[in-house]
C-alpha cells in the first residue's frame, strides 16, 4: 500500500488578464503549496474503486481522482486497477485547491503502484488536461502560474513561511469557479504587473505585506456574505494583511513565524471562528510527494 499527502495551495496574488480564444481566462497568479493536506492510500485491485472519508464530504461518480487514474490507465495502457482511499481534510470547494492537489497525488501515486513507464511530461500532460490548478501539484513549492495558470515557472519560498487560513462554513459550491467568472467585467481585468511585483519580492528576499492582490476580491462582497466580516475579524485580532484564496470563500493571512500564526488562529477560535494554521511549503522531494511511503 502507498500513502500520500495532497496538501492545499493559496495564490500569494492571482490577476486575471482577459478571456482567452479557447474560452478560458488568462492568468498571471502565484501558487503556493501549503502543509494542510489530504490523505490517499493506494492499493492494487482488479478494478478503479474509490472510498471516502467521512463519508459524503464529495461525491464519488465524477471524482478528479478517478478520472485521474483513468487517464493514466489510458495513456499508458494498462488494465490495472486500485482501491484508493481519500481521507478529506482539506474544505472542498473553498479556493484551496483539494480536487486539484488529489488528482494530481493520484497521478503520481498510481505510478508508483502500477510500476508503469511514464515520464514526468506525460504525468503534466494527463494534470493540464484535468484541470488548471493540477500541474502545480505535480511539482508543488512556489511558482508563477501564466496561461490557464498550468505554465509554470519555479520560485524560491518566500519570506514569510506561514499562514492562517479560514474557510467561512457554506454549502460546497462546485460551480462556484464558473461562477465568480461570470461575475466579472472588462474593468475587473489587469496586466499582472501586480504578480510581477510579488515575484519581484520573492526573489529579492523582502516581504510580501502589501503586494498581494486578487482580482476575484472585487467581486467577493457580491458572491459570499462572510467575506467582509471575516476581513474585519481578521483585522481585529492582529492580522496585518488578509487576502482571499483562489476564488474563495478562503480567506487567509500571511506571518512569519509559527507563533505568530497561533496567536492569530487562537485569537479567531476565541471570536468563534475556526482557523487553520499551515506552513508553506518548497517543491516535493525527489521521489514523491509529502508522506511518500509504501507499507
Amino acid at each position: 500500500m502507498i500513502h500520500l499527502l495532497a496538501c492545499a495551495k493559496i495564490n500569494l496574488s492571482l490577476e486575471v488578464l482577459g478571456k482567452r480564444d479557447d474560452g478560458f481566462h488568462e492568468l498571471r497568479t502565484v501558487l503556493q503549496a501549503v502543509d494542510l493536506a489530504d490523505e490517499l492510500a493506494f492499493e492494487p485491485a482488479d478494478d478503479l474503486r474509490l472510498v471516502v472519508d467521512p463519508p459524503g464530504t464529495v461525491p464519488i461518480e465524477g471524482n478528479l481522482v478517478l478520472r485521474a487514474a483513468a487517464e493514466l490507465q489510458m495513456v499508458v495502457g494498462t488494465g490495472a486497477g486500485a482501491a484508493i482511499t481519500l481521507r478529506k481534510r482539506i474544505p472542498v470547494a473553498a479556493g484551496l485547491g483539494g480536487g486539484s492537489s488529489d488528482a494530481a497525488t493520484t497521478l503520481l501515486g498510481l505510478r508508483s503502484l502500477w510500476n508503469v513507464p511514464v515520464s514526468d511530461e506525460d504525468i503534466y500532460r494527463i494534470a493540464s488536461k484535468l484541470g488548471s490548478d493540477v500541474p502545480f501539484f505535480i511539482r508543488g513549492g512556489t511558482a508563477l502560474g501564466s496561461g490557464r495558470g498550468d505554465a509554470l515557472e519555479m520560485l524560491p519560498l518566500p519570506v514569510e513561511r506561514y499562514c492562517v487560513v479560514v474557510t467561512p462554513a457554506q454549502v460546497a459550491d462546485a460551480a462556484k469557479t464558473d461562477r465568480l467568472y461570470g461575475m466579472l467585467r472588462k474593468d475587473h481585468f489587469s496586466d499582472g504587473s501586480t504578480v510581477d511585483e510579488v515575484v519581484r519580492r520573492i526573489l529579492a528576499g523582502e516581504r510580501l505585506a502589501g503586494a498581494i492582490t486578487n482580482t476575484f476580491a472585487r467581486v467577493a462582497t457580491s458572491a459570499y456574505d462572510s467575506y467582509e466580516s471575516v476581513l474585519d475579524i481578521f483585522g481585529t485580532v492582529g492580522a496585518q494583511e488578509t487576502f482571499l484564496v483562489g476564488a474563495g470563500p478562503s480567506v487567509c493571512t500571511l506571518v512569519e513565524d509559527r507563533p505568530a500564526a497561533n496567536r492569530i488562529a487562537a485569537a479567531m477560535t476565541e471570536v468563534g471562528i475556526q482557523a487553520q494554521v499551515a506552513s508553506l511549503r518548497g517543491p516535493w522531494p525527489e521521489g514523491g510527494l509529502p508522506g511518500f511511503g509504501e507499507s
